[in-house]
């Protein structure tokens, strides 16, 4: 069974405005509401492609109430923790420029964080585990480093969609697959990262400190992957950008679906590529259809050594 773990997740409101005037009276001219949070994405993703997931996390209040309602609703399966605060609501506001305002998010307790513990704790050899996002200012900062330690002990395989130091500090510890986008992997490594080829040369040093697989995304320009066997740089399929939430998202819950079923990375990556393209061209998440239709699009580079 795959596993996501989101854990500060929100309902994230999207409303359009004409011409925001601060001050005064406005009035939407469009609005929406969904889960949100990476790990739920990947989840949300995987449904679509038809692989089943459970997705973890904390969830509070009428708000965790409308999360955990959606994605069973859904046909997705959810173990959330109750904690005592609502989740948080994240706006988005599209005027005349785009406006974010995120919510800080419910406190979590220490007994709610250890019932996580115990729940990771139950995962087994046929699990996979996917950690995305950050971590709630209420817990340990060492969280992910914690929780990745459990899965090394219990032969649980895991995945890290993180920043920063967070991605850092797990990589020792052998993650399944990371996946960066080319800004993060600059940050990593106090850089600027501008090509596949400058991803290929970092993404080779990222599997030498201990990640078995990396994806590393580069918008128009492309994607990489690669691992101890193989380096990969792929092309991107054509098509009107409409939005890129959700598109990182998608390309991990899209190489996790075709590896569930191939188990063979090349075709994972395939996948993974055309499902982040298929979000990008969509609003909200991609579905099966699109992913399947700029799959033809796809075309690989294998570098040698």
């Amino acid at each position: 069974m795959i596993y996501t773990l989101t854990l500060n997740p929100s309902v994230d409101y999207i409303v359009a405005v004409d011409n925001m005037e601060l001050g005064g009276l406005n009035r939407t001219t469009s609005e929406t509401k969904f889960p949100g949070g990476k790990g739920i994405n990947v989840s949300r993703v995987l449904k679509r492609l038809d692989i089943n997931s459970k997705a973890l996390g904390f969830i509070g209040g009428f708000t965790g109430d409308y999360i955990e309602k959606y994605l069973q609703s859904e046909g997705i399966e959810t173990k959330f923790i109750r904690v005592s605060e609502d989740t948080r609501i994240n706006v988005k506001l599209k005027s005349n420029q785009e406006t974010e305002i995120n919510g800080s998010g419910p406190c979590i307790s220490k007994d709610a964080f250890l019932d996580l513990i115990n729940q990771i704790s139950h995962l087994s050899q046929e699990d996979l585990l996917v950690l995305a996002g950050s971590i709630p200012s209420t817990l340990p900062s060492n969280t992910y480093e914690e929780i990745v330690k459990i899965c090394n002990e219990n032969g649980v395989r895991f995945v890290v969609d993180a920043e920063g130091d967070l991605l850092k500090k797990v990589l020792s510890h052998n993650p399944f697959l990371i996946k960066p986008n080319h800004h993060e992997l600059g940050q990593l490594f106090g850089t600027t990262v501008s090509s596949c080829e400058d991803a290929l040369t970092f993404g080779k040093q990222l599997v030498e400190m201990g990640a078995e697989n990396v994806i590393v995304s580069l918008a128009d320009k492309g994607a990489v992957f690669v691992n101890k066997d193989v380096q990969i740089i792929s092309n991107v399929p054509k098509g009107e950008m409409k939005s890129s939430v959700g598109a990182g998202d998608s390309m991990v819950a899209g190489f996790l679906s075709a590896y569930e079923r191939t188990k063979d990375v090349k075709e994972s990556f395939r996948y993974s590529v055309a499902s982040g393209s298929a979000t990008a061209f969509s609003i909200g998440l991609c579905n099966r259809d699109l992913v399947e239709q700029l799959l033809t699009q796809v075309n690989f580079q294998e570098e040698r050594e």
